[in-house]
């Protein structure tokens, strides 16, 4: 059990000063009276769960910051304090992380996407304002799943679910690894105890069988590392449960999984790493495609290490983990190092904080995305998914998602390199630029200061990071371009009116728009008559209390549905027969002026379709003829669906409606369809014939934003 004699000692080992251990002192007697008398489900006073919560983050070599703010998590969801308080006596920094700890306690995360994609916003965004809301969190979760035997069982369950599918993933992305172990295995205990204990007994098992062997192993390597004058600590590690439940559940045996107990040398120095694997290898055989060297290529978590298997001197296999002090601490406590090393002046920490804005741009540019499982997809792909590691020409290391191309290496070195890109090197071999990147790639990058970006990028890159500089890019662009046709079209109006532009266009005036459209400055309303939100003439009668919206009135078209026509006889002559039920097929929507063919269908009369639909091209019974009616009314209207793809992220429905508007085609309804590199549209057209459809479509085709229309 964690005392808070203990708390400060590892504080005062870790060279906090004496004001910082006083104000822990101090924190540790405010949470003390906050909690009294407050008693968790295990039977524990709250008091206790604050003390191990900051125990644990203490444990990790953290600053005064985290252990203060660790003792203070619960002050204020589980008391009337408030947060002003606990700033006032605290701190802000203090304040900004217990708020946002609040705020992953009140999420609960259950089975549904949805759920799980809100979640994993809220851990992101307060690991983005401070990573230390992770570190906490992670400590207060492991608590909780070691006292998991008093949660009842579908809090239990929630409690696995938050703890697998978001707060372990990110805590191996950030190489926390001490509590990741710790709490996978926890949650494979509690989540599915009968596999959990049987991999226990087995395990308990080969470390018995192997126990003379591994101290036969330790003994020999302590003897070639005296007998070379290396200093070395060696200890030996056991493979973690919930590690070897995911090697058989990918189908290996028992009886090919070779590291099951482990040593770790730890060395003074990087080439001592280099000089004592040396020394292994000429004293054991080593095992061909078990050396792994992490020292030179760290992996995305910044751990380094080297690895290699051997064959022992009775013939076991063993594997070897060889590392500096250094790396050790960093391969167990991940980025909660940074605070150990940053007070210690030591150089890994400019790694670490190259690490830690990498990981806050990435998240800051998916921050105001407005999709929650947009957001998560986005960072999973980020951050969840396999990484590889590709180099600068200079020999720097960049992490990327499999799959990545040029583009997004272009981009994680800066925007601007993106922005600019005209072409790559890969491996001193020109490729394209959707070219799929690979481990130990050496990419380079072409540039041209006069290029831009291509919308067509977003088709291939990976990371969420370029998608988003790319979107941003052409949204600017858009804005800008948005903004001078605004002012084109009002100044226009204003002449058309033979109005003065100083008088219309006058600061109250303006003002008296911006205040009655709820807009913030004089661009906003431009972009708003460039986009066709309002237009000019509407900006102009406002002035003048005239306030129907052309948006309103277009909008109210879209909207108007109608009467539906259930029966097409007096549309359509059926050979041969008079006074029948006709219908038209939804399928392929044909109008007047298309080919038709008529189908029998029983009960339902005849059901005409386009000639060559796929649903009665290879038909050749209970066809009849049909044709058009010569004599159309001037006022029938027939549905038509199409879809249009658009090369834009900008919301284009104003200028389809204004263009379906001017063809005299009504629209029935829209759909719009968000993806990453568009909003596309599926409309339900009211058309006269098929001119008529013909002539808007040629004109929808026009317009720049459109890719492509479906019918």
């Amino acid at each position: 059990m964690y005392t808070i004699e203990y708390i400060l000692q590892k504080a005062k080992d870790n060279d906090l000063s004496k004001q910082e251990l006083e104000i822990i002192s101090e924190a540790y007697k405010f949470a003390k009276k906050a909690h009294d008398g407050q008693v968790r489900k295990n039977g524990e006073p709250q008091i206790v769960h604050s003390l191990t919560v900051a125990g644990i983050c203490s444990d990790l070599n953290v600053d005064a910051i985290t252990i203060i703010a660790a003792l203070l998590h619960e002050t204020y969801s589980l008391s009337d304090i408030s947060l002003d308080i606990i700033e006032n006596k605290f701190g802000e920094t203090v304040k900004i992380i217990i708020d946002n700890l609040s705020k992953l306690k009140r999420l609960k995360l259950t089975d549904n996407n949805e759920s799980s994609s809100i979640y994993l916003r809220k851990v992101l965004v307060g690991i983005s304002e401070d990573v230390r809301v992770l570190i906490i969190k992670l400590a207060d979760r492991l608590h909780n799943m070691r006292t998991a035997d008093a949660l009842p069982e579908d809090k239990r369950k929630q409690k696995i679910n938050e703890t697998m599918e978001v707060l372990i993933p990110i805590a191996h992305r950030l190489g926390i690894n001490s509590i990741k172990s710790e709490l996978e295995d926890l949650c494979l205990k509690y989540g599915k105890p009968d596999v959990y204990e049987e991999i226990l007994e087995k395990l308990d098992d080969s470390r018995e069988n192997l126990a003379n062997s591994l101290e036969e192993m330790k003994n020999s390597i302590s003897e070639i590392m005296i007998e070379h004058g290396i200093e070395f600590e060696i200890k030996a590690r056991v493979k973690s449960v919930h590690s070897i439940y995911k090697k058989l559940s990918a189908g290996k045996k028992w009886s090919e999984i070779y590291d099951i107990l482990a040593m770790r040398l730890i060395v003074p120095t990087e080439s001592d790493c280099y000089l004592t694997v040396g020394l292994i290898h000429s004293k054991y055989r080593a095992i061909p495609k078990r050396f792994k060297d992490y020292i030179a290529m760290p992996k995305e978590n910044m751990y380094q290490s080297i690895h290699t298997g051997v064959f022992g001197i009775d013939g076991h296999i063993f594997e070897i983990q060889i590392r500096t002090p250094e790396m050790d601490e960093i391969a167990e406590h991940g980025i909660a190092s940074h605070w150990s090393y940053k007070e210690r002046g030591k150089p890994i920490q400019a790694i670490m904080e190259q690490k830690l804005e990498m990981f806050r741009n990435i998240i800051d540019s998916n921050i105001e995305e407005q999709s929650d499982e947009i957001f998560a997809r986005n960072m999973k792909e980020e951050f969840l998914k396999e990484q590889i590691y590709v180099f600068t020409p200079k020999g720097d290391v960049m992490e990327l998602p499999k799959g990545s191309t040029p583009i997004d290496f272009a981009y994680r070195i800066h925007s601007d390199v993106g922005d600019q890109t005209i072409g790559a090197i890969v491996n001193d071999v020109i490729v394209p630029l959707d070219y799929e990147l690979n481990d130990s790639d050496i990419v380079k990058i072409n540039t041209n200061k006069s290029a831009k970006p291509s919308k067509q990028w977003l088709k291939f890159v990976k990371t969420a990071q370029a998608k988003n500089k790319i979107k941003s890019y052409f949204s600017k662009k858009d804005r800008e371009n948005y903004i001078e046709r605004g002012k084109e079209l009002l100044e226009k109006e204003i002449r058309k009116q033979k109005l003065n532009i100083s008088e219309v266009l006058s600061e109250e005036n303006i003002n008296k728009i911006l205040k009655d459209l709820k807009l913030t400055n004089y661009d906003e309303l431009l972009l708003s008559i460039g986009s066709l939100r309002y237009t000019a003439v509407y900006i102009i009668n406002l002035i003048y209390e005239d306030k129907k919206s052309v948006q309103d009135i277009m909008l109210s078209r879209v909207n108007k549905t109608g009467t539906f026509k259930q029966n097409y006889k007096n549309d359509v002559i059926v050979a041969g027969t008079d006074n029948i039920l006709v219908t038209l097929a939804s399928c392929c929507n044909p109008v007047p002026g298309e080919p038709i063919i008529g189908y029998i269908t029983k009960g339902k009369g005849v059901t005409v379709h386009k000639k060559g639909c796929a649903n009665v091209r290879n038909m050749t019974t209970r066809l009849i003829d049909v044709t058009w009616n010569p004599n159309l009314e001037e006022t029938n209207l027939f549905d038509v669906k199409i879809t249009v793809k658009t090369n834009s992220l900008v919301n284009h429905i104003l200028e389809i409606v204004t263009k379906a508007s001017l063809k005299g085609v009504s629209i029935n309804s829209i759909k719009e369809y968000n993806t990453d590199i568009s909003i596309d549209y599926e409309i339900i057209l009211k058309v006269k014939n098929n001119n008529n459809l013909n002539d808007f479509l040629d004109e929808l085709k026009n317009l720049d934003f459109v890719m492509e229309v479906i019918r």
